[in-house]
């Protein structure tokens, strides 16, 4: 495979190479180190300083690169550098576009609320737009090396199933378990059962056949994602929730202690946009990191 791994020398950037290089990669592998020199124009009128901050930049860059690449350089895989200037988000998605780069892999600072969409703009503005799967690594929790927790959110969809082709091709390590969660968002099925008395019997049988359809449709989903994962993970559960799909799916992360979470950028209840309100409210929220699927488009097609 070929990662595109994107670093502004941040700790977060080394957080995320430590993060791939957990994965079983083979000297078939490439990885492109990329560190963008922002060549933001100045706000209030260049003159010399934006001409010295970028040649500042490019004077640091070499140190920038060799540091996150010198991360991985036991891995025996092939390692290749590179360094552009511009916006970061544009460069970072026309280097994946022009090279035909199968996954992009991020750091991101784990801020919240405001501090996201300001600290974490570049990551986010790439996740966004990328029309090929990104990673975003977010704080580690815990152990920095050995097998994985993955949760994986489907619903069935085209999307999920871009998703589950993606997981199956990725190099996880050896003894990654797999949880494969479904999330029924039915509106009727979250009437709670106190008001149940309230109901004629016409709405309870309606309410009730409406549970037993997305319970059917959701086994149905859980079983066909397990078939496809389950010769390239070992252990493969399933978990079926009903209710608001961030929230479960972030709940069922917690639960499962998820070192990430899987799922298609439209994948979830159908929802359309760049980047649907799952996807969104997953990245913005989740303690552990997040593979955002998108199907792959040809080379300069970004």
């Amino acid at each position: 495979m070929k990662f595109l791994l994107a670093t502004d020398g941040s700790e977060h950037s080394e957080r995320a190479a430590r993060f791939l290089a957990r994965f079983d990669l083979s000297a078939l592998d490439n990885i492109t180190v990329l560190h963008v020199v922002p060549g933001i124009p100045f706000p209030h009128g260049d003159g010399p300083y934006s001409a010295a901050l970028v040649q500042l930049g490019e004077e640091i860059a070499p140190g920038i690169i060799d540091a996150t690449a010198g991360i991985m350089k036991n891995l025996g895989v092939d390692i290749s550098t590179a360094v552009t200037t511009g916006h970061p988000a544009e460069a970072i998605l026309g280097v994946a576009a022009q090279a035909d780069h199968d996954l992009i892999v991020m750091g991101n600072r784990g801020m919240k609320a405001l501090g996201a969409l300001l600290l974490g703009s570049v990551t986010r503005v790439v996740a966004i737009n990328s029309l090929r799967p990104v990673l975003v690594v977010k704080p580690a929790q815990g152990k920095s090396g050995g097998p994985l927790k993955a949760l994986f959110a489907t619903d069935g969809s085209d999307y999920a199933r871009e998703t589950e082709k993606l997981l199956v091709s990725l190099p996880f390590p050896e003894g990654t378990t797999m949880t494969v969660v479904n999330v029924s968002a039915s509106t009727y099925t979250e009437i709670p059962d106190r008001f149940y008395p309230e109901l004629d019997e016409r709405i309870k049988k309606i309410v009730a056949g409406m549970k037993e359809v997305e319970a059917k449709h959701g086994e149905n989903v859980l079983e066909q994602a397990r078939t496809a994962l389950k010769d390239k993970f070992r252990n493969v559960a399933t978990m079926m929730k009903s209710g608001d799909p961030s929230e479960q799916i972030l709940k069922a992360a917690r639960e499962t202690g998820a070192d990430v979470i899987a799922l298609g950028s439209r994948g979830l209840r159908g929802v359309r946009g760049m980047l649907g309100s799952v996807a969104r409210n997953i990245l913005g929220h989740a303690d552990c990191s997040v593979l955002i699927c998108k199907p792959k488009q040809p080379s300069g097609k970004d």
